[in-house]
């Protein structure tokens, strides 16, 4: 069936879900958003998917491929089966969202909301756009049904003013990782530990990332360890890895047992390596295709909204395994030279050659690499011929920059 880009959320309640193989996940049971202040349109967080035995999971709207009138299709990667837990700021569209009262604002008359449908927009990012709700009828008969755009009803935002936490993570979601990272710097750090507590876990990764090493420590350490390890499984791996390098090794250790088996592997991986090379730098998580894949799949799969820019320039070619370390390393594919060639045509005839970085190469040969053949990111491949991640080139910087480099711009 087409993949559709809008649905009501009564109707995916049910839809089964399946991973990238084909094979059964579970069914959407209910769709997990973010309110926002102001007549903003609610984000889309992701589905909760029942798993058996009778057990809900969180699924990331990002994971989505595709979804249509019969079911709901997952891009690769690994479900996270740890049973769903909601969080200050999250709402539930069946379970607390439906039944609310609202006020339509073109005649003042209230009404129950019936069903919210989400839409995606350009960007990937999906949100609620619109509200079906119903006015009270009488003698106990329905009231009229109307679908409004959500800025037609009011009753449903969050408040301009207050001090809830709730409040200011809904500002904050209109800023980028970075900006939000700032915001929240300013902060009194007791103000900013709540505000951290109650942002969602990839929201908070993400932001992580964004700020000092020692204010990544400080603000980790507030969370209960558990959600620690929820929050290093949802950062890029060399972010987690980075971060976990600044530990103790106790601590260290107690995080990564607590992570995912398949979350924290490669994050160990990374820590093996010196951070001042390739190994150190790199993500452990690039486009990695097989040889028989067309150049339509791997367009596909640098279209997802969470890639960086730097990573979708480039896909890598390798023989199964395709998680890394892969199989023998073949070469890469740039997404330029992608965009000129037949979406029928295979990725494996339009391979670079260009000679990979190695686990061990040191940052200034690193930048050397970069500045020599004009990338963006690069492979790295081990002795066994085998791909083992990809340096990007804000990684490089990252680590030419003074240690301070977050702080300055901050401050100017």
């Amino acid at each position: 069936m087409t993949t559709v880009t809008r649905a009501y959320v009564s109707r995916v309640a049910g839809l089964t879900v399946f991973d990238p193989n084909g094979d059964r996940v579970g069914k959407v049971r209910d769709v997990l958003v973010a309110l926002r202040v102001g007549t903003a349109a609610p984000r889309v967080l992701g589905l909760i998917v029942e798993v058996v035995p009778r057990r809900r999971i969180f699924c990331p709207m990002g994971r989505v491929t595709g979804l249509d009138s019969a079911s709901v299709r997952l891009s690769s990667g690994t479900v996270n089966l740890k049973r769903f837990e909601q969080r200050a700021g999250e709402t539930l569209v069946l379970g607390e969202l439906l039944d609310r009262r609202v006020t339509i604002q073109e005649n003042d008359r209230s009404a129950t909301v019936v069903d919210a449908a989400i839409e995606q927009t350009r960007t990937g990012d999906w949100v609620v756009t619109r509200l079906a709700v119903q006015e009270p009828g009488r003698l106990g008969r329905r009231g009229q049904l109307h679908q409004l755009a959500w800025d037609e009803v009011t009753g449903l935002a969050l408040p301009e003013s207050g001090q809830s936490a709730e409040t200011l993570i809904a500002t904050y979601r209109e800023l980028n990782a970075a900006d939000a990272a700032h915001a929240l710097q300013e902060l009194p750090i007791k103000r900013r530990h709540e505000v951290a507590e109650a942002m969602d876990d990839p929201r908070l990764a993400d932001v992580l990332g964004e700020l000092p090493e020692a204010d990544q420590i400080t603000i980790l350490g507030t969370l209960q360890e558990s959600r620690a390890a929820d929050v290093l499984e949802e950062m890029d791996p060399d972010d987690a890895a980075d971060l976990l390098a600044e530990l103790s090794t106790l601590d260290r250790d107690r995080l990564l047992e607590l992570m995912e088996p398949d979350e924290a592997e490669p994050v160990r991986q990374l820590l093996k390596y010196s951070e001042d090379t390739a190994g150190g730098m790199m993500t452990s998580e690039p486009v990695i295709l097989a040889p028989d894949a067309t150049i339509a799949e791997a367009l596909a799969r640098v279209r997802v909204p969470e890639l960086s820019p730097a990573l979708a320039s480039q896909v890598y070619v390798c023989r199964p395994p395709s998680a890394t370390p892969t199989g023998r390393y073949l070469g890469l594919a740039h997404i330029q030279r992608l965009l000129r060639e037949p979406p029928s045509g295979l990725v494996s005839g339009v391979l670079d050659d260009l000679e990979p970085l190695r686990p061990e190469t040191p940052l200034t040969e690193v930048t050397r690499y970069f500045a020599t053949y004009n990338l963006v990111a690069a492979p790295v491949v081990d002795p066994q011929g085998r791909l083992v991640g990809a340096v990007s080139v804000d990684d490089v910087l990252d680590h030419l920059l003074p240690e301070d480099w977050r702080e300055r711009s901050r401050r100017g």
